[in-house]
């Protein structure tokens, strides 16, 4: 059979046949305008959660990759309506990860100067939210996230859990233990 006729017991290879190339522009521009109107609602107030979890002058940069990873992985989202959860569960992650590399940087640097917060996040804070804040800084990460999720942003506990990462009998546990802890705080103030 070397007269390069293929013989039929080996089928051809199966190639998908390449989408046409508007098929794919429509997808990205779909993608671009969704991304796009969920940063415009969305943007301030990811700013906002991450300001209150510690993120201080950091947290538009966070927010910014949040959305540069919803970005790339858009088409794996199984439904668009769950971007905002994925967002708010990013930026709970990158926040807290800064701040573990902030404490390392701490104990590996002695006589660093404390995280100071940039005009832009103190903007966001209105003067009678200061001595609540200062008091929030001042729980344990996790409740400081569970209060800040569940009353601030007023999500209810299965969103909370989601955005954490953790049950929700969990965020009942660190949103009572930071109630608890946040109201001895803020009468030790008065």
């Amino acid at each position: 059979m070397g007269t390069g006729v293929r013989s039929l017991r080996t089928p051809a290879p199966a190639v998908a046949a390449p989408l046409p190339e508007a098929a794919l522009d429509v997808r990205d521009v779909e993608r671009e305008a969704a991304v796009t109107r969920l940063f415009a609602s969305e943007a301030v107030q990811l700013q906002r959660l991450a300001t209150l979890l510690g993120a201080g002058h950091e947290a538009e940069d966070l927010v910014a990759e949040a959305f540069c990873d919803l970005h790339r992985r858009w088409g794996k989202l199984r439904d668009p309506e769950t971007a905002p959860a994925y967002l708010r569960s990013v930026v709970c992650n990158l926040v807290r990860m800064r701040l573990r590399h902030l404490e390392v940087v701490r104990r590996h640097a002695p006589g660093a100067p404390p995280d100071a917060g940039s005009a832009e996040s103190e903007v966001v804070l209105r003067e009678d939210q200061v001595e609540v804040v200062r008091a929030l800084r001042g729980l344990p990460e996790r409740q400081r996230e569970a209060l800040v999720l569940r009353y601030w942003m007023d999500l209810r506990e299965a969103e909370v859990a989601t955005a954490m990462g953790i049950s929700a009998g969990s965020v009942k546990v660190h949103t009572s233990r930071g109630m608890a802890a946040l109201t001895r705080a803020l009468e030790g103030t008065r």
